[in-house]
């Protein structure tokens, strides 16, 4: 009978400090070594919780909030069917992730719905954040190309730490 998974309760996930509220559910297909990011939306902050319904990835969160000490500091996870992991990235982290498996299907429920205005990209090889991704040669959107590094990104159109 393969599996059951709850894959979202509110109250269980209010009890661990994760929104309440989501807005948003996205679902996208991408096949092996496709990089998706890295992403973030501000003043309109994101929060993603992320997993994977099909395959597997490598998922990475940076925290770009001005001010914070782990700012530029990255941390990544890998989700797949197989795991049933979750990964929340919130409001004030750049979100990207890498397909490992032939095909993945990658789902993330937001705290705020998309605002193409408010979106910020980081191109996902930035020598100064140093993510050590599983390929070299993704991949990649030409919107996600064209990223500027993260000291590119004027101070005022970051996140601050508070």
């Amino acid at each position: 009978r393969d599996f059951f998974m709850e894959a979202y309760s509110r109250d269980r996930y209010a009890e661990l400090g994760l929104p309440r509220e989501f807005v948003q559910d996205n679902v996208s297909l991408s096949g092996r070594g496709t990089l998706r990011g890295l992403h973030l939306q501000h003043p309109l902050g994101q929060g993603k919780l992320c997993s994977v319904l099909e395959g597997e990835v490598f998922d990475v969160a940076i925290d770009v909030r001005v001010g914070s000490p782990t700012f530029g500091k990255w941390d990544a996870v890998v989700l797949s069917l197989d795991n049933k992991r979750q990964f929340y990235v919130p409001p004030g982290y750049a979100h990207g992730f890498c397909v490992l498996s032939e095909r993945a299907l990658f789902s993330y429920k937001c705290t705020q719905f998309y605002s193409a205005p408010d979106e910020i990209g980081i191109v996902w090889n930035d020598p100064e954040i140093g993510i050590d991704w599983p390929t070299q040669s993704p991949t990649l959107s030409k919107k996600d190309q064209s990223s500027p590094a993260l000291r590119d990104i004027p101070v005022d159109r970051l996140p601050r730490y508070e």
